[in-house]
Formats: C-alpha cells, sequence, structure tokens
C-alpha cells in the first residue's frame, strides 16, 4: 500500500479523477486493501485455471494408458471417468455436463403438433394440452425448457404427424456447450468418501 504516497489521483465509481488530498485516508486505505485482496483472489483463480488443465491432462494420459494396456474403457461415456486409489482412500471424478438447445427446426414440430391437437380438438385430454403449451412456453431470453420440450417424447400416440413431430424434436437438438466438472474426495472412517472442497464457501 505504500504506493498511495506516489498517486496523485484516485478514480471514483464514476470515473471521476479525485486528487489525493481530496480523499479521506479511510478511504484510500479500503481502496488499497479491496484492491490488494483482489488481486489475490485472482492471482489464485489463475494458479486453479492450470492446476485443472495439468490434472485434465494427467487424467487424459493415463486414459490413454490404460486403453493402450487392457484396450477397456475407463469410466462412462462422454468424458465422464472416476479414478480410485489403490487403498481405496482418495477418488477423483470427472463429470461433462452438456447444454442442449433446439434450432429453427423445432418450429416446425411446434406446427406438427398443433396441427395434431386441432385434429384431436374433440376428444384430446386437457392435460396434453396443457403439456403441450407449457413445453413450448418461452422463457425471457426466448429460449424453451429443454426437459418440458422432451417430456413430450413420453406421448407415444400411434399417429404419423405426432411421430414426425418427434423426430422433428430430436432433428433439432444440439449440444448449445459443455462443461468439464473435477471433483477429489477422501474416504471417512465410515467408508463414505467426502469432498475435498476448493470453494471458499464450503471452507
Amino acid at each position: 500500500m505504500g504506493e498511495q504516497e506516489e498517486r496523485q489521483y484516485f478514480t471514483n465509481s464514476k470515473g471521476w479523477m479525485i486528487p489525493v488530498d481530496q480523499v479521506r485516508p479511510l478511504d484510500a486505505l479500503r481502496d488499497g486493501v479491496v484492491k490488494e485482496i483482489v488481486q489475490k483472489a485472482k492471482d489464485k483463480r489463475e494458479q486453479l485455471r492450470r492446476l485443472k488443465a495439468a490434472i485434465v491432462d494427467e487424467i487424459a494420459a493415463f486414459v490413454s494408458i490404460s486403453l493402450e494396456k487392457h484396450g477397456a474403457k475407463v469410466g462412462g461415456e462422454k468424458g465422464n471417468v472416476t479414478l480410485r486409489s489403490f487403498d481405496g482412500k482418495f477418488k477423483i471424478q470427472v463429470d461433462i455436463a452438456e447444454r442442449m438447445d433446439f434450432d429453427e427446426g423445432l418450429l416446425a414440430a411446434k406446427l406438427l403438433i398443433d396441427n395434431c391437437i386441432r385434429r384431436w380438438s374433440e376428444g384430446a385430454r386437457p392435460e396434453i394440452l396443457t403439456l403441450v403449451q407449457d413445453a413450448f412456453r418461452v422463457d425471457s431470453s426466448g429460449g424453451v425448457d429443454v426437459w418440458r420440450v422432451l417430456a413430450l417424447k413420453r406421448l407415444d400416440y400411434d399417429d404419423d404427424e405426432w411421430k414426425m413431430a418427434m423426430d422433428a424434436i430430436n432433428n433439432s437438438m444440439y449440444t448449445k456447450d459443455s462443461k468439464q466438472y473435477i471433483r477429489f474426495y477422501e474416504q471417512r472412517l465410515d467408508g463414505k468418501y467426502e469432498p475435498i472442497p476448493l470453494d471458499f464457501a464450503t471452507l
């Protein structure tokens, strides 16, 4: 915080340049404390990013060796894998979470479903109408709930147009993005695994 003595101005929240002699000592001290702590946090975040990248590389290398040695796939699909130490005391779990979305093909599915409902209007149950309306309801950002749309596929109707609509839903789905989660666990005395937290909020 010795740099404050050399400063001539502080920039306030409105972007104004305030001369040092017009800033209260306590405000100047707070500014220094906050910026110093935040910089430490940012430095630690960068270290964690590098650590995660190194861990991902190590796990990928092990999986590659395992495939080469045994010709067997380690873990589940889509990159999910669980590794345990020989004594079972430690466990590393890697999960790939994918966010799904729909392209413009979903509009075709909606039109086909609307046609079905019009044809079935006299005999259609209110629950079906509500389910369809909820499935295609958009949120504030203009998106739909993926799982509500997919819930329509549980309705197995023997109707060609309905089946075409379900195919349109399948064809319109795509992976929007994916995120890799790495979790670390240590076995307790009772045999259950306890997470090793890397989040300030859980410490």
